[in-house]
């Protein structure tokens, strides 16, 4: 790949900014990457590891001369950060973020965003249970999706610059709409992962199951579960709070099937609990089929 980007700015250094880190230096995708976190902690780990070509003690001075700015906090803190940065953001820069809800992000982010500053929202569709500047790898997006959800007035060019840069991370993208893509996230992640905490905790809450049963004899349901639930508290309280009417609509269906599926159990229904589990296993092979998992027994995600 040849580069794409002066310089790109990474505002917060957890999981997806130091993969993109990594993996824009694996392919020479900018000039420069600089990054800015808000915790001295951080950024002193950042700068032992080597994360970013220049960690910067202002967010400000991580922005300044930036032609690419990417807002990788949690969902909640990205108003109050574009406001921080608007005085000096580069004409021409694109800002974009990496969060997992969109609609609330535009309404919260677009108005700070200056005039002649392109303002691009994206989420990347990838991730792990680790968190932080020293999770990060460059092979984290390869063959994931991120999806570009270009707001009204949205420039062509600069579009297509961020599509480059996150194919060059190894992701394939499609472009969507806010509200769209807020419904399928809620589908494909949120919803899953409030269901993983709530399992979680029923088994925390289960006394008659003791703590050293749980952790010993997990199978590998279970243990899913809980590789969900031990993501970052502090976005996933975010997500839910500005996703709030996809979630609640999803958990809706959820509630409705769990009751149908409790009802078919109490009557003995095993035709229908054979049909469903059917209809279930074939979307496991569709996520298989799309390179999207692996039907290894551990997933393909080893023994950490």
């Amino acid at each position: 790949m040849s580069q794409i980007y002066d310089r790109v700015a990474l505002i917060g250094l957890g999981l997806i900014a130091s993969s993109m880190y990594w993996g824009i230096k694996r392919a020479g995708l900018a000039g420069e990457v600089t990054g800015f976190a808000r915790s001295e902690e951080t950024r002193a780990t950042a700068r032992r590891i080597g994360l970013c070509d220049r960690v910067c003690d202002t967010v400000q001075e991580a922005v300044d001369g930036a032609d690419l700015v990417v807002l990788c906090v949690p969902v909640g803190a990205m108003g109050p950060l574009a406001q921080e940065i608007a005085p000096v953001l580069m004409p021409g820069a694109t800002v974009s973020d990496v969060g997992s809800v969109k609609r609330h992000v535009i309404a919260d982010v677009g108005p700070h965003i200056p005039e002649g500053v392109h303002f691009i929202p994206a989420h990347p569709l990838a991730g792990t249970e680790h968190s932080g500047p020293e999770s990060g790898f460059a092979e984290l997006f390869d063959n994931r999706w991120c999806l570009l959800v270009p707001v009204e007035g949205s420039d062509p060019e600069a579009t297509a610059h961020l599509r480059a840069l996150w194919e060059g991370l190894g992701s394939k993208v499609d472009e969507m709409d806010a509200d769209h893509h807020d419904l399928v996230l809620a589908v494909t992640s949120h919803a899953p992962h409030l269901i993983a905490y709530t399992m979680v905790g029923v088994a925390d809450d289960l006394r008659r199951v003791t703590d050293t049963e749980v952790i010993q004899y997990s199978a590998a349901g279970f243990r899913d579960f809980t590789r969900i639930a031990a993501s970052d508290p502090t976005m996933w309280r975010d997500v839910f709070l500005t996703n709030k009417d996809a979630t609640l609509e999803i958990l809706g269906r959820f509630t409705e099937e769990l009751f149908a599926l409790q009802r078919a159990i109490r009557t003995g229904d095993g035709e229908q609990l054979f049909d469903y589990f059917t209809r279930t296993r074939a979307i496991r092979r569709g996520i298989i089929d799309a390179g999207q998992d692996t039907d290894a027994p551990d997933f393909g995600r080893g023994k950490a």
